[in-house]
């Protein structure tokens, strides 16, 4: 069953997943609190945002906060990633070309539950994929990188997390899609970023022991061929099957300014890590 969030009037789509210069990744977290202010404010339609990022691990702010992060920036860096600390919940997750992101931008965030946002984005993608699998489940899959209520899972091995961010009278709702590629395999390199930032340390805040194991692509766990770009038409035809699509897929004037303000900040909580 589709949430009522998705049954708004009309939504608007912005492809923002052929983009990625060397600030996106941390540009896409300034966008989509823009759009969260400019949503809520209802000055724009409830809105998707599709986006992908090569090599680049997302660190959760805690994660900012490990004894020895130097050293785990250090390795990540040695295997090829950027690294950037998100302003959104959660712990570190590691995006390739293999990772489907999509945000949805809801209003009325103040009258609505943090439950339904979730809910609303597990429920879109058990949508989408119904005519392949109907065995999508979210709880928390033990062992995986960013472990949350929402992971979203296939017999017990997980593909996608789910995080939100409230903003004013918005929130964006984001999840990761794992779609190909090895899923044990990325999680290797997250489970190496933690031996070397956190070590043997006591932390007052939990980290997650990674086991590769536990997380699978969603090509791997269907055992279907499944590209990202498939994935991506996937979104749009399911929620232009649900709704209307506003003919405008860019960005206000207004949003691009908020989308500066918020870079800033965003940049400022990214210095120490360079």
């Amino acid at each position: 069953m589709l949430h009522t969030l998705l049954k708004a009037p009309e939504f608007r789509i912005i492809d923002h997943s052929g983009e990625d210069g060397p600030e996106q990744a941390m540009a896409s977290f300034a966008i989509d609190d823009a759009l969260a202010i400019s949503v809520g404010e209802n000055l724009a339609p409830p809105t998707a945002r599709l986006w992908v990022h090569d090599r680049t691990i997302m660190l959760g702010i805690p994660d900012s906060r490990l004894p020895f992060i130097k050293e785990g920036i250090s390795y990540l860096q040695e295997k090829g990633y950027k690294a950037v600390v998100r302003n959104s919940g959660g712990l570190a997750v590691l995006l390739d070309k293999g990772v489907v992101n999509l945000s949805f931008i809801f209003p009325d965030a103040k009258h609505i539950g943090i439950h339904d946002g979730y809910q609303a984005m597990v429920s879109f993608i058990q949508y989408i994929f119904q005519d392949i699998t109907n065995k999508i489940e979210a709880f928390e899959v033990v062992g995986s990188y960013c472990p949350g209520t929402y992971d979203l899972s296939i017999d017990g091995r997980k593909f996608a997390g789910i995080s939100q961010r409230r903003v004013k009278d918005g929130s964006a709702v984001q999840i990761y899609l794992c779609v190909d590629g090895s899923g044990a395999s990325r999680a290797e390199i997250v489970q190496g970023f933690y031996k070397r930032a956190k070590k043997d340390a006591e932390t007052r805040f939990t980290f997650p022991d990674v086991v590769p194991e536990t997380m699978a692509s969603l090509a791997e766990l269907l055992q279907v061929p499944l590209t990202s770009e498939q994935v991506l038409k996937r979104i749009v035809d399911g929620l232009a099957s649900i709704t209307v699509i506003a003919p405008s897929s860019e960005m206000t004037v207004r949003e691009v300014q908020l989308q500066q303000e918020r870079m800033k900040l965003m940049r400022s909580r990214n210095e120490n890590l360079q």
